[in-house]
């Protein structure tokens, strides 16, 4: 935990923070308005794996790979694919340093809310891990192996669930954030 708090304090700046949350939502606009939709196109309405926060069973894994045809999964692999290998590493260091930004100027960044910090990097691990997975199953296909599949499906449930968590955890800090903000506005007010 000492390492997250050093690497957050050297990067404690607004415009380091802003910067690098402005690349990783641009990528994720990219993804949500380009790559997503492109592959979609070929599934017949079908969701990719990467868009089922609840997971999916292995039949919908070989229903969706049918359904997208050699076309579709070249579109899976060669467009969602790379964008989303470039998301979760962004993901991970914007959201943990904002998080850990909003906790130092809070004066809580060496008590327990410090562990929010480490939960985009879980869920940025466990994206990448559910990436490695769909890449070899469009590698695979049709010899998808079910072992492969269940990971991926348990991939995709930690890092829908750890996301979750980790912006609960924002909103309470923001919340936080807001109530510090009207107490000290408060204090200062000229008692007359």
């Amino acid at each position: 935990m000492n390492l997250i708090k050093r690497v957050i304090s050297r990067n404690m700046s607004a415009p380091k923070v802003i910067g690098l949350l402005l690349v990783t939502n641009i990528v994720y606009m990219i993804m949500l308005f380009y790559s997503i939709p492109k592959v979609m196109e070929s599934s017949g309405g079908m969701k990719i794996l990467d868009m089922m926060p609840s997971g999916y069973s292995p039949d919908y894994i070989r229903s969706l790979f049918s359904a997208l045809g050699e076309n579709g999964r070249r579109d899976y692999l060669l467009s969602q694919i790379p964008w989303d290998m470039i998301y979760p590493g962004l993901f991970a260091i914007s959201y943990a340093w904002l998080m850990g930004y909003l906790l130092y100027r809070l004066g809580k960044l060496d008590g327990p809310w410090r562990y929010f910090c480490i939960l985009p990097i879980i869920a940025g691990t466990a994206d990448y891990l559910e990436n490695i997975c769909i890449i070899l199953l469009l590698n695979s296909y049709p010899n998808l192996s079910t072992s492969t599949m269940s990971a991926s499906h348990f991939f995709t449930i930690v890092k829908s669930m750890v996301t979750t968590l980790f912006f609960l955890g924002f909103m309470m800090v923001i919340v936080l954030f807001i109530v510090q903000a009207f107490r000290k506005k408060n204090n200062e007010k000229p008692i007359g």
